[in-house]
């Protein structure tokens, strides 16, 4: 059976740390491909600063293209909003019935995981692959030693998204930051500069 391992994000803009994980996951633990499953809208975040759903899906399709165990998932897109974790899920385990999902998370989420929408269910069905995130909460006591939780010593993420779009604010240069397609992407839309 194929092991997939599913990369929720709102991708806003997608960086080389994004593409570090996804490579990282697939080459170095027991996952066959990664699917960065484009997210409209995070219940969790603030819709502020987040870019149009075409023009984010764009820069990944983009960032991956090129990458054989990376694809996009868009499944997010067909279904009612605000989108929930568990809601994708058993919407992919319906369309894939012969796909592993595995979740990929960093451990910062893994940290206020009791608050998502039927977790255990979410636990269930899934097993947690975690990745270091900087951060200064404690685990939950449930999810220490949890057998459905492994934490993957994977590169750190140096900078966020949310770094990106200020260094574009600020007028600095983003372009090593980024795949190189999606960063031609955003030059020529002009995304995220005013």
């Amino acid at each position: 059976m194929k092991k997939i391992g599913l990369y929720f994000g709102t991708f806003n803009p997608i960086h080389n740390g994004h593409l570090a994980l996804g490579e990282y996951f697939s080459t170095q633990t027991d996952i066959d491909a990664v699917w960065f499953v484009v997210s409209p809208q995070n219940p969790f975040k603030v819709n502020d600063s987040l870019l149009e759903d075409h023009h984010r899906l764009a820069m990944v399709q983009l960032a991956v293209k090129a990458i054989p165990f990376l694809e996009v998932c868009e499944v997010e897109f067909t279904l009612p909003k605000p989108n929930y974790t568990i809601d994708t899920l058993m919407q992919l385990k319906k369309s894939y019935p012969d796909i592993e999902f595995v979740l990929l998370m960093g451990f910062d989420n893994l940290v206020t995981f009791h608050y998502w929408k039927e977790y255990e269910k979410i636990l269930n069905q899934v097993e947690l692959y975690v990745y270091p995130r900087k951060h200064s909460q404690t685990l939950p006591d449930q999810f220490l030693d949890h057998h459905k939780i492994k934490i993957i010593q994977a590169p750190m993420l140096d900078y966020a998204s949310e770094t990106i779009r200020k260094l574009i604010l600020q007028k600095k240069p983003i372009r090593h930051l980024m795949p190189s397609l999606s960063f031609q992407y955003l030059e020529e839309h002009q995304l995220y500069s005013s």
